[in-house]
């Protein structure tokens, strides 16, 4: 009883501190409080819960005491009503059991968490329970349910040590890359970094590094400075994205996790044999996997570490054959890109060859066997263009006016060449507004401001580039008045 006073007591404090601050926590037991901590101890987060256990000298009576009387074992998430426990010191048997003193150990099915002592039970469970653990001569005693910090889940570890003006938005989300855990704390976050860093770090165990940004993103490569919060200081991961392993340097090099399925739906739209032009492409998560799809892909990025992790991931995928590197600035490599395939397309000897050998068994003869070699022709033509860079693509879009003329005499070869058309164009933007516009901008309304932006980058008017024609995927919304789109439009022909 003393125990079970003591518990009381403790829930009855908690529930003070945090009475109205527990919104969607289902669970009715939370671990102890504590606003002045600091430096993480898992020690503190520790719940006895006194319960009764039952014991049955036939180990089947378990199964059947608990689907026969549901409604008097314990039914709460997360702890299960069936515990091992060892016999000695119990309380005597409602009828003697000749395994009472036995020293080995047994299980037992868990009663009601409102039966909190032996004494409890004969009148808080029902009488043909009772009379079931009798005629199977059932063993009551004692049992002390222990709930550590291990058991406590990430929210309820922060509702008990974070400020109570904070919970109504806890920071447990994160996103995962490779072994790092990526979180954007808030101003009035920050000073609990650490605490928060080393939580979600002890409670996701796939996760070895956690990091938060400490500015937003500012430099020319789309980076931003990253403080470690807990875990290993190493920023270089492998993730693992369209059947491919990426390598690179999390702080040097743009990588967004939750643009995966982006890269998947655009890498669907090439086809095998088909020319790419990846202007802004990191480190290959368009390139690399579009490369596997036997697509032909010249892959570029201005920053210097983006470039030396495409060129590794290249190799490591073994999509060198299909994907062509390079380090330009978007606007020089928007220009150049009919040059780069010309050139790609002479020292190739218009095609690429992917050697044979590979053995295997013939399906019909048995016999085995080695695969031939496989000529793909290289186009002399880009079919696509990528631009992901949504805070400025559309800003180099002006580039691709013209994107024959530097050249005399392509556009009139390539007319010649099989399936000539004018190139896709895949560009991501944002289209911000503000939260006090009123009445709120649709969809359709922010589709024909991105439009607007288009033609005006394009100097062309709806004539040459009808709002019809351009196609509008909603990529995510970074923000509730920030959604990233990606506009797909073929260049029109009076533009090359």
């Amino acid at each position: 009883m003393q125990i079970a006073r003591q518990l009381l007591t403790r829930l009855s404090r908690m529930s003070d501190i945090g009475k109205g601050t527990e919104p969607g926590i289902m669970f009715k037991y939370q671990p102890p409080v504590n606003r002045d901590m600091h430096e993480l101890d898992r020690s503190f987060f520790v719940t006895k819960v006194p319960m009764v256990v039952v014991h049955f000298p036939e180990p089947k009576n378990i199964s059947a005491f608990s689907a026969k009387f549901k409604d008097e074992v314990l039914k709460l998430p997360r702890i299960s009503r069936v515990v091992k426990l060892e016999a000695h010191g119990e309380e005597p048997p409602l009828k003697k059991s000749t395994l009472a003193n036995d020293n080995h150990i047994r299980k037992g099915v868990l009663l009601k968490d409102s039966v909190r002592t032996v004494d409890e039970a004969a009148s808080s469970v029902s009488a043909e329970a009772l009379q079931f653990m009798r005629d199977n001569e059932a063993v009551l005693q004692p049992y002390e349910c222990v709930l550590d910090y291990s058991f406590w889940k990430t929210e309820e570890i922060f509702r008990a040590i974070l400020p109570v003006e904070f919970l109504d938005e806890i920071p447990s989300g994160f996103t995962a890359t490779g072994h790092i855990a990526h979180i954007n704390l808030r101003n009035e976050f920050k000073p609990y970094g650490k605490l928060i860093g080393q939580v979600i770090l002890d409670k996701n165990s796939k996760i070895e590094t956690v990091v938060d940004k400490v500015d937003s993103i500012a430099t020319k490569f789309r980076t931003f400075h990253m403080q470690v919060l807990a875990g290993k200081d190493d920023l270089v991961v492998e993730q693992r994205e369209s059947n491919c392993k990426f390598k690179f340097d999390f702080s040097k090099v743009y990588w967004n996790s939750r643009l995966h399925t982006e890269h998947d739906r655009l890498i669907q739209k090439f086809q095998p044999g088909q020319c790419v032009g990846d202007v802004f492409a990191g480190v290959g998560p368009f390139a690399v996997p579009a490369g596997k799809r036997k697509v032909m892909v010249l892959a570029n990025d201005l920053n210097p570490e983006s470039y030396k992790y495409m060129v590794h991931n290249i190799e490591d995928n073994k999509t060198g054959t299909f994907v062509q590197p390079s380090n330009l600035d978007g606007r020089d490599f928007i220009r150049q890109s009919p040059q780069l395939l010309a050139e790609w397309y002479t020292r190739a000897g218009g095609e690429v060859v992917v050697p044979g050998g590979r053995k295997y068994k013939d399906a019909k003869t048995g016999e085995s066997k080695r695969t031939e070699p496989e000529h793909t022709p290289i186009p002399e033509f880009i079919h696509h263009y990528v631009m992901n860079l949504p805070d400025a693509a559309i800003t180099f879009l002006d580039e691709f006016v013209g994107l024959y003329s530097r050249y005399p005499g392509l556009l009139e070869t390539l007319k010649q060449a099989p399936g000539f058309d004018a190139p896709w164009i895949h560009c991501h933007c944002f289209e911000k507004y503000d939260a006090d516009e009123k009445p709120e901008p649709t969809m359709a309304d922010l589709h024909r401001r991105v439009h607007t932006r288009i033609k005006n980058v394009l100097n062309v008017d709806e004539a040459v580039l009808p709002f019809g024609h351009l196609q509008f995927h909603l990529v995510r919304k970074v923000a509730p008045t920030k959604p990233m789109f990606c506009v797909s439009f073929k260049l029109p022909a009076s533009l090359l």
